[in-house]
């Protein structure tokens, strides 16, 4: 499993959620990809807002949180 963090620089909420998630890398891999950066990637999982976070379980899509959460929520997903 691993987790998609789409983001961008300008961003605030980002901001807020960028320590959470790397607190969650410690538990599992957390690949943030800008969406300035990579238009295409963000395009192809559907990324409307940001912060979107995505669970992959290989390429399926498990779960998708929008906006900032606890960052329990993230580490229950993964369970």
């Amino acid at each position: 499993m691993k987790y998609l963090y789409f983001s961008a620089q300008w961003c605030q909420p980002c901001k807020t959620l960028s320590p959470i998630m790397k607190e969650v890398s410690s538990i599992v891999e957390v690949e943030k990809i800008d969406v300035d950066e990579d238009y295409e990637r963000a395009q192809q999982y559907g990324v409307r807002n940001i912060p979107t976070v995505v669970l992959l379980d290989g390429a399926s899509e498990v779960k998708r949180f929008i906006g900032v959460q606890p960052q329990q929520n993230y580490i229950n997903a993964v369970k």
